[in-house]
């Protein structure tokens, strides 16, 4: 007769037996029944969104704030504001963030690179926060820096009161949005990407390793992880396959596991449909294969669901009500540990007043625009100009130079290679796309004009049909935008 110890090995037995028997739709969950849970799947090359659930949403991004952190900085080096070898002094407001931090204490400082890379692959919160301080002033100051600049690149949904995501009810985005940034961070600053794909970075005698759970696919080559109670598991992630690339972004996951296999599946589908479109097959509305690949045998309502409150009574709201309640609720923004939160009845500061305010360091002033470094020299064998020098580019459809010979009739094809907001950024462009790419633009002119949205269309005209095709071929090749423009009817 079994004792008591041996009648509990056996109901253990057979209740792990009785597990394995349970079909996998039993234990397995969809995403898409948290509530928090948002995605997007994008062609970083198109645009085109294959896949799209409560993509316009607003939801907490946790520290996918980070990409817009760097963004900022890519930005600050491409102008010449900021060079790698800077040194940050840490502030004591930058010392006292909560984990995940590399624990610097105020008064030491650390070189813009450095930070620069810890903060992309080990999401340092006090070097986020010593980033801003140093190109901003103030973090206030940089935060109104970042929605600024996140309105201007089509972030509709997203506003930063702070630069490393820690919790805070005010600051909310969406996966669009964050779809959006990390379009425009391969677009705008490709020599910089890299910095979201290094394996580790050694610090004062430790090893930091990527969090990046997906580096390991083929292709994956960045961004970012995310996670606050709040927010849940979040995750931007950016993989090539045969010269495509997509973008992928899961808010609100429930666990890290989840959150690694759901953008697996994301990516898996989104590359199969490209081939199949590849081998004749006619693939309309992408969205309906990932309903067929993931979702098969789960209940999708036929309208969103409602975001559900971290709140105590749980009371079901709506999206277009999110915004209002999160900034009026106490239980909105559920917060780690040892993470002190301001007052959510507290409200966004006034961009416009923020940006008014000297911060209370300098400014940085502007400087030669920096060598490549080590993170640049893997994607471009450039040396960006000074920001002094003169520039030989020329606006809308003036030639490049004169006493070129005479133009070939056929020469009507031009191809576009990338669209900036700041003119001298698409200067240098122009300049890395004709050292990268020289052998097919010789006989190119180059052309920058802003449309009347105010972007600076960067463009080589003055081509033939298959010298535009051959140069786009090239420059896609290498997961860099271009556009063959045909010639006006």
């Amino acid at each position: 007769m079994l004792g008591g110890k041996g009648v509990v090995a056996l109901l253990l037995s057979m209740l792990a037996f009785m597990t394995l028997l349970l079909p996998a739709s039993a234990s397995a969950q969809d995403p898409g029944d948290n509530a928090k849970y948002a995605a997007i799947v994008v062609d970083a090359q198109t645009g085109e969104v294959f896949y799209a659930r409560r993509a316009d949403s607003a939801r907490y991004p946790a520290s996918l704030t980070k990409i817009m952190t760097l963004y900022m900085a890519f930005d600050a080096l491409a102008q010449g504001k900021l060079k790698p070898t800077d040194q940050i002094t840490i502030s004591a407001r930058a010392a006292s963030q909560a984990p995940v931090k590399v624990y610097l204490k105020a008064g030491d400082t650390i070189d813009v690179d450095t930070a620069m890379r810890l903060v992309a692959l080990y999401s340092a919160n006090d070097l986020a926060l010593a980033l801003a301080e140093k190109i901003g002033g103030t973090e206030e100051r940089f935060a109104a820096m970042m929605t600024i600049r996140a309105q201007d690149l089509g972030m509709t949904q997203t506003r930063f009161v702070n630069a490393n995501g820690l919790p805070d009810a005010r600051q909310l985005s969406s996966a669009r949005d964050l779809a959006i940034l990390a379009r425009a961070t391969l677009r705008d600053y490709p020599q910089y990407y890299n910095y979201f794909n290094l394996p580790s970075q050694e610090f004062r005698g430790r090893t930091y390793v990527n969090h990046n759970p997906l580096r390991g696919l083929d292709g994956v080559d960045g961004m970012k992880t995310g996670f606050t109670n709040a927010a849940g598991y979040n995750l931007v992630a950016s993989q090539v396959k045969n010269g495509h690339r997509l973008i992928a972004v899961m808010l609100g996951g429930s666990n890290k596991t989840q959150r690694r296999e759901h953008v697996t599946t994301l990516m898996s589908t989104g590359f199969d449909v490209i081939s199949r479109r590849q081998r004749g097959e006619t693939i309309a509305v992408a969205q309906n294969e990932f309903t067929r690949a993931m979702f098969a045998e789960s209940r999708i309502p036929d309208s969103p669901t409602s975001y559900t409150m971290l709140a105590s009574n749980n009371k079901p709201l709506t999206d277009d009500q999110l915004r209002e309640t999160l900034e009026g609720s106490e239980q909105a923004n559920a917060t780690d540990v040892d993470v002190q939160r301001a007052s959510s009845m507290v409200s966004a500061p006034d961009v416009v007043q923020t940006l008014s305010k000297a911060p209370t360091a300098a400014d940085i002033k502007p400087k030669a625009v920096p060598a490549a470094t080590k993170v640049a020299a893997q994607n471009t064998k450039t040396k960006p100009a000074a920001k002094n020098a003169k520039t030989k580019l020329a606006d809308a459809d003036e030639p490049k130079s004169k006493g070129k010979k005479k133009k070939n009739p056929k020469a009507t094809y031009a191809i576009q290679v990338g669209a900036f907001k700041d003119k001298s950024l698409a200067s240098d462009w122009v300049k890395k796309m004709q050292s990268r790419f020289g052998e097919h633009l010789t006989d190119s002119t180059t052309q920058i004009a802003k449309n009347d949205n105010g972007w600076y269309r960067t463009r080589f005209a003055t081509l033939t049909k298959e010298q535009a095709a051959a140069a786009c071929k090239s420059i896609s090749a290498k997961h860099l935008d271009c556009m063959v423009i045909k010639p006006e009817a």
